[in-house]
C-alpha cells in the first residue's frame, strides 16, 4: 500500500497522464491523483528532477504536456521497484553482477534505460552488493526452458532428450503438465510415457524438446507445487526404506518431501523412497534427523549409513582430548 501513495509512485502516474492526455492543468492533475494543486506541481518537479522534460503554459489551451519528440523508456520503475529488482537477479543469479554474464547484460540494458535518479541508485546497488552462488543452483538453457513453457500452455504432448547425472541418455514422450522453480533448480513435472507415471524431470539435464501432434488435459485441480514436491522422491535408482519408532507427527517436520513418503507403521512410522544418491541422503538428510529410526533398506543406503557410522567412530579413536 505504501509504494501506491510514495511521490514516486504519485510521479509515476502524473507521468502516465501527460502521455494519455496532453494540456492537463495542475487543478486537473490534483483532481485526477486526489492532491491539492500544490502537490501536483511538486510531482511535476519530480519528474523534471528526474530528467523528463515537461514544458507548461498559460491560457486556455495551456496545462502541462511532454515536449515534443520525448523518448521515454517503455516501462517505468520506482526507485523502490528498482531496487527490488536488482535485488532479485542478484539473489536468484548472483553473476548477473557481472556485465558479461547473459543475465548481467540484460540487467544492464535495464538499468540504462531508468530515468537518471533511479538508474543511478540501481546501478549502484548492483556494483557495491555481493552475493554467493547457490552451490545446488542449476540453470537450464533458455531456449529449452521457453519451448516447454510454450508446450505447458498449449497442452501439448512433447519428445524429450534426457542427459542422466550418470550420463547415460534417453527419450522419452511427456505430457508437460507445468514448470516448476524450485531452490534455484527448474523442474518439469510432466507425466512420461515411458516410465507410464508421473515424474519430475530436471530442465538443465534436458538435451533438446520436439513438438508433437498430440494435445493432452492435465490432471484436474493440479497443484504443481505439491504434486513435484510428492514425486521428487520417487522413481529413482536406489530404493529407500527408514522406519522410526515416533508417531508420524514427531517425524513429518525433519522430513523434506524429496526423502520419500511418511506413513504410519504400528505406534511409528516408516518413510519410504528412493534415492540416485545414497550417501547424501545418509549424510545430509538422515544425519540431522533426532530421532531414533533403522535403515531397513535398500542395501546400498544401509552401507552408506554403515560408512557414515565408521567415519563418525573413527574419528573418537584415540586418547581422550587429542586432536
Amino acid at each position: 500500500m505504501q509504494a501506491e501513495t510514495s511521490p514516486t509512485a504519485r510521479a509515476l502516474r502524473t507521468l502516465e497522464i501527460l502521455q494519455t492526455r496532453p494540456g492537463t492543468t495542475a487543478d486537473q492533475l490534483a483532481e485526477r491523483l486526489g492532491v491539492t494543486e500544490r502537490a501536483a506541481r511538486r510531482y511535476i518537479a519530480i519528474l523534471r528532477e528526474a530528467g523528463i522534460p515537461v514544458d507548461s503554459a498559460r491560457g486556455p489551451h495551456g496545462g502541462y504536456r511532454l515536449r515534443r519528440g520525448t523518448r521515454l523508456p517503455p516501462v517505468v520503475f520506482t526507485q523502490a521497484e528498482a531496487l527490488s529488482l536488482v535485488m532479485a537477479v542478484l539473489d536468484g543469479h548472483p553473476a548477473a553482477a557481472d556485465s558479461d554474464d547473459l543475465v548481467g547484460t540484460a540487467l544492464t540494458k535495464v538499468i540504462q534505460a531508468l530515468p537518471d535518479g533511479v538508474g543511478r541508485q540501481a546501478a549502484a546497488l548492483r556494483e557495491h552488493a555481493a552475493a554467493v552462488p547457490d552451490r545446488y543452483s542449476a540453470r537450464p538453457d533458455p531456449a529449452t526452458a521457453s519451448a516447454l513453457v510454450t508446450a505447458v500452455a498449449a497442452r501439448r504432448r512433447v519428445l524429450v532428450a534426457y542427459r542422466g547425472e550418470s550420463g547415460s541418455q534417453w527419450e522419452a514422450e511427456v505430457d508437460p503438465w507445468a514448470v516448476v522453480v524450485r531452490h534455484a533448480r527448474w523442474y518439469l513435472l510432466c507425466h512420461s510415457y515411458r516410465a507410464d507415471a508421473v515424474r519430475t524431470y530436471r530442465i538443465d539435464r534436458i538435451r533438446a524438446v520436439e513438438p508433437t501432434p498430440y494435445g493432452f488435459t492435465p490432471p484436474e485441480g493440479l497443484d504443481p507445487v505439491a504434486t513435484l514436491e510428492q514425486h521428487l522422491g520417487v522413481g529413482w535408482q536406489f530404493p529407500t526404506r527408514v522406519v522410526f519408532d515416533a508417531p508420524p507427527e514427531r517425524v513429518a517436520p525433519w522430513i523434506r518431501p524429496p526423502m520419500g513418503r511418511l506413513e504410519p507403521l504400528g505406534d511409528g512410522c516408516v518413510l519410504v523412497g528412493s534415492t540416485r544418491n545414497p550417501a547424501m541422503y545418509a549424510q545430509e538428510w538422515l544425519s540431522v534427523i533426532p530421532l531414533p529410526f533403522r535403515v531397513e533398506g535398500g542395501p546400498q543406503l544401509r552401507a552408506a549409513v554403515a560408512e557414515l557410522a565408521a567415519r563418525f567412530t573413527a574419528a573418537l579413536d584415540g586418547p581422550a582430548g587429542q586432536h
